[in-house]
C-alpha cells in the first residue's frame, strides 16, 4: 500500500475527490438496485454491489495508469482515436444494438461487452480538439486556417451522434465550444456557428416529423420537452418520483438504504442516482455532491493556470468541463431543471465503460498535474542567476 501510495502522482485534492465520489456511488448503488436484484438476481442484492465494486476498482486501475502516461502522448492517441471513432459511430449507428429506439450501443464480438462508442468518441475529440488548439495558436484568428479546421471534426463527431443520441452529441458540441473559446477562437465565429446550428437543428426536426419512417427519435426528444413544459404528471412519471425522493429526504435525509422511491424510479441507479442520494442523505448529501464536482472543476482550473504549455491547459480545461458540466445536466434533470436527457451522474451513476472513460478523463487530467508539479520543482531546484546591481 505504501509502494502504490508513493507512486500516485498530481494533484491530491482530486484523488480525494475521485475517492469520496466513489463511495456516494458504491453506497447509492447497493441501495437503489434492490428492485433489480429481485428481478433477475433471484433477490441476491450483493450481485450488483460486487460487479460495481468490480468495475470501480477497473476504473481505479485504469485512472492510475493514464496518470502515469505523459499527457503529450494523447495529442498522437487522439489522432489514432479520432479516426478510429468515425467507423466505430457509423457502423453502430446502422448495426449497432437497439436500445429504445436508438441504436447507441456496440457489442464486442466474442467478449460479449457491450460499450457506447460515444463515450470513446467524446474523449477522443475533446484531446483533438485541444491538440488543434495548440497547434494552430498562431493562425486561431484566420477563419479558414483556425476556425474551419478546428470545426469539420466537431461536427462530423456530434453528427454522427445525434441521431442516436441528442443530448450526447449537444453536450459534445458545447463543450467544444466553449474550449474553441477559451482557445481564443474567435467570438463571432462561434455566436455565428450557434445561430446556424439552432436553425439547422429546427429544420432538421421539421424534415424528420413529417417523414414517419425517421421521427420515432425525434417523437421522443419532442415528447419530453413538452412534458418539461407542460408540467403534467401523467407525462412526467421519473421527474415527479424524484421529486417525492426529494421531498422525502428533507434535510438531513432518510439515513443510507432507506430509500422507498428507488422501487417506482425507472433508473435509480444511474439516470436518477442523484434524486436517491438526497432522500437517503438529504440536503447535506446533495450539496456535497454538488461541491465535490465543483471543486473538481476548480482544482483543474487550478491546473490550467499553472500549465506552461497551451495543450496541457486546453486538454485539462477540455476534459473537467466535460465531466462537470455531464454532472450537472444529469442533477438538473432530476431537480427537473431540464428536461430528461438520460445523462448519468460521472464516477456515481452504475456502469461499465461509461466509469472507465470517466476514470481516464480524470487520469488525463492527473497526468498534466503530475508533469506540471514535477516542472515546477524542477525549476524551484535550479540554483537562481545572481542579480546584478545597477550602476
Amino acid at each position: 500500500m505504501k509502494t502504490i501510495l508513493n507512486n500516485i502522482k498530481g494533484d491530491k485534492v482530486i484523488w480525494a475527490v475521485v475517492f469520496l465520489l466513489s463511495i456516494f456511488s458504491v453506497l447509492a448503488v447497493y441501495s437503489s438496485t434492490g428492485t433489480l436484484a429481485f428481478r433477475y438476481q433471484s433477490g441476491n442484492t450483493e450481485y450488483y454491489l460486487i460487479k460495481h465494486l468490480g468495475i470501480l476498482l477497473l476504473g481505479f486501475v485504469l485512472m492510475y495508469l493514464a496518470h502515469q502516461v505523459k499527457y503529450k502522448y494523447y495529442a498522437r492517441i487522439s489522432q489514432l482515436a479520432i479516426y478510429v471513432s468515425v467507423p466505430l459511430l457509423a457502423y453502430t449507428l446502422m448495426f449497432g444494438t437497439n436500445v429504445n429506439e436508438a441504436s447507441r450501443w456496440y457489442t464486442l464480438p466474442l467478449i460479449n461487452l457491450t460499450f457506447q462508442p460515444s463515450d470513446f468518441a467524446k474523449l477522443a475529440l475533446i484531446i483533438f480538439v485541444a491538440r488543434l488548439l495548440a497547434k494552430k495558436q498562431e493562425n486561431i484568428e484566420d477563419f479558414k486556417k483556425g476556425f474551419i479546421a478546428i470545426l469539420l471534426p466537431v461536427l462530423l463527431i456530434t453528427l454522427l451522434i445525434l441521431p442516436a443520441n441528442l443530448s450526447t452529441a449537444a453536450m459534445i458540441f458545447i463543450t467544444c465550444l466553449v474550449l474553441m473559446f477559451v482557445g481564443r477562437v474567435r467570438l463571432r465565429y462561434i455566436l455565428a456557428l450557434v445561430g446556424i446550428g439552432l436553425v439547422s437543428m429546427a429544420l432538421l426536426i421539421a424534415i424528420v416529423i413529417n417523414v414517419p419512417q425517421l421521427g420515432k427519435r425525434v417523437g421522443t426528444w419532442q415528447s419530453r420537452i413538452e412534458n418539461f413544459k407542460s408540467g403534467d404528471s401523467d407525462g412526467n412519471y421519473q421527474v415527479e418520483q424524484a421529486k417525492i425522493a426529494i421531498a422525502n429526504g428533507g434535510f438531513t435525509g432518510r439515513m443510507p438504504g432507506n430509500s422507498t422511491q428507488k422501487n417506482f424510479l425507472p433508473h435509480p441507479y444511474s439516470d436518477f442516482i442523484f434524486a436517491i442520494i438526497i432522500e437517503e442523505y438529504g440536503l447535506i448529501g446533495g450539496t456535497l455532491v454538488v461541491l465535490l464536482y465543483l471543486v473538481l472543476l476548480f482544482r483543474a482550473i487550478k491546473i490550467v493556470i499553472r500549465s506552461p504549455r497551451n495543450f496541457a491547459a486546453f486538454l485539462t480545461f477540455g476534459v473537467a468541463f466535460s465531466l462537470v458540466f455531464q454532472a450537472m445536466i444529469n442533477m438538473m434533470v432530476a431537480v427537473n431543471l431540464m428536461p430528461v436527457t438520460g445523462q448519468t451522474l460521472p464516477l456515481i451513476s452504475m456502469g461499465g465503460t461509461s466509469i472507465w472513460f470517466t476514470s481516464i478523463s480524470i487520469g488525463i487530467i492527473l497526468s498534466v498535474s503530475r508533469e506540471v508539479e514535477e516542472e515546477i520543482q524542477k525549476n524551484d531546484k535550479q540554483p537562481k542567476q545572481p542579480e546584478h546591481a545597477v550602476v
